[in-house]
């Protein structure tokens, strides 16, 4: 059988690693049998690129922190020195030259604040604070991204687990019916070709039911492989979301215009591009800025000590004594004007200018992109309804002449070939229903999704 779904989020594939680093994950407390709730869970909770992105986004928390304690406080130092003068120095007590040796020791404390830079450190913060912003939304994105891959794995998993149990009701019924007919040929009812086209038809159902199997097994490994599940633990998925097949069919209808704006002012997508404009927007505000002269304020406080090792002849006044007298303060208030830097801040305000203008057209194509898909998506989720309707009543109809022929091949009334055909046409519209409401499934999650609601929280 064919696979239902062709994977959509081509970036998840990233995440499908060997789960061997995370063997060591425990199972034991999860439950029995995993919904597709707790798929996604597990999957979040256990995800690289989730944990990478929280990790950037502690890293964008403490540049915010950064940027708030450059503009509101100053940069404090202090410093201190100690150094033995041999032979010809200045005396530090009569500032003449002598040749006796001293030792010189200094303390000092400064702090300066910046008070105008053309506004760049209120800039920086209010860059810092969408960067952090956005990281929250990229978290959000990988989020989103991650659970739909889950439940496109999930779904496949549902549709050849499904398919393969189909296949092995057939098979019984082809073993029952081949039984029947050798039965009448040697009666003398059926002919030797009748038994042959029987057993064709048996083994044809015994090789889909093997690939059907395969196939199982494949989109299981898929799913553990996005969950980050470990390989060698068994998981078992909950089948219940089938028992819906009936209902939830007819539902209120979408009005794409306000899902559209709704998506435009929401989704993940677009605040990440809105906030790579405000700081575009935001960067060029500084280099504009930059033009101006800067003001700062510095002040300071330094003292010394000093004495004559081994030379008693000087009196030198105590430590106390020349912390006290030595110690000195200044305040200074420094204005910078820049006249000529080789051009550097005209060519960095043409690059900011560039770069406002480039963020500017990455946001108006991600919202034509948001719209597009809110649009496409709105059209799909229809036409899954309206295949699924059709495909219910082409699967009740199909089964009422399957049972019909039934009757018939074991009454005999009904040649192998003909009973063949049916028994086809009755798996292939099974199969196209279950792909039908998976299918529905999966893209009214989708239009739910840019409605507001989360994967996860549907």
């Amino acid at each position: 059988m064919k696979k239902i779904f062709t994977p959509i989020m081509i970036s998840i594939v990233s995440l499908r690693c060997m789960a061997s680093g995370n063997d060591s994950i425990s199972t034991a407390s999860l439950p029995e049998t995993m919904t597709l709730h707790a798929c996604m869970e597990y999957a979040i909770e256990y995800s690289t690129k989730n944990e990478i992105q929280n990790l950037d986004n502690a890293d964008t928390r403490m540049e915010r922190r950064e940027a708030i304690l450059k503009t509101f406080t100053p940069a404090i130092e202090a410093g201190t020195y100690a150094y033995s003068n041999f032979g010809r120095a200045v005396d530090p007590e009569t500032n003449t030259y002598t040749n006796t040796t001293s030792f010189n020791n200094g303390y000092s404390l400064s702090a300066s604040l910046t008070l105008f830079n053309g506004f760049s450190a209120i800039n920086n913060i209010r860059i810092s604070k969408t960067a952090v912003k956005m990281g929250l939304s990229q978290e959000d994105r990988l989020r989103d991204e991650l659970c739909l891959a889950v439940m496109e794995a999930y779904f496949n998993v549902l549709y050849h687990t499904e398919m393969t149990e189909v296949l092995r009701k057939q098979i019984e019924v082809s073993k029952a019916s081949l039984q029947l007919m050798k039965k009448q040929y040697e009666l003398g009812q059926k002919s030797y070709p009748d038994v042959a086209q029987m057993e064709a038809e048996l083994a044809d159902r015994e090789y889909q039911y093997t690939t059907s199997s395969n196939n199982s097994e494949d989109a299981l490994l898929t799913l553990k492989s996005v969950m980050m599940w470990p390989v060698e633990e068994e998981l078992k998925i909950d089948r219940s979301i089938l028992d819906e097949k009936f209902s939830s069919l007819v539902e209120e209808e979408d009005h794409t215009n306000e899902i559209m704006d709704y998506a435009v002012s929401s989704q993940p997508s677009a605040l990440i591009a809105q906030g790579e404009l405000d700081k575009a927007r935001f960067a060029l505000n500084t280099a504009k800025w930059q033009f101006l002269p800067s003001l700062s304020l510095n002040g300071g406080w330094s003292t010394s000590y000093y004495s004559y090792p081994g030379n008693s002849s000087y009196n030198v006044p105590s430590f106390h004594s020349q912390w006290k007298n030595n110690a000195g303060e200044y305040i200074q208030l420094s204005l910078s004007i820049p006249i000529y830097d080789r051009l550097s801040r005209f060519s960095n305000l043409s690059k900011r200018k560039n770069d406002y203008r480039r963020a500017e057209a990455q946001y108006r194509q991600t919202v034509h992109d948001i719209k597009s898909e809110v649009s496409r998506a709105v059209q799909d989720k229809a036409g899954a309804q309206k295949s699924l309707i059709l495909a219910i009543k082409r699967t009740k109809a199909q089964e009422a002449t399957y049972q019909l022929h039934k009757r018939k091949m074991m009454q005999g009334m009904v040649s192998p070939i003909d009973f063949q055909t049916i028994t086809t046409s009755f798996l292939n519209s099974q199969a196209e229903e279950l792909n039908a409401l998976l299918q529905y499934y999966l893209k009214r999650s989708v239009v739910k999704y840019y409605k507001g609601i989360s994967y996860i929280n549907q």
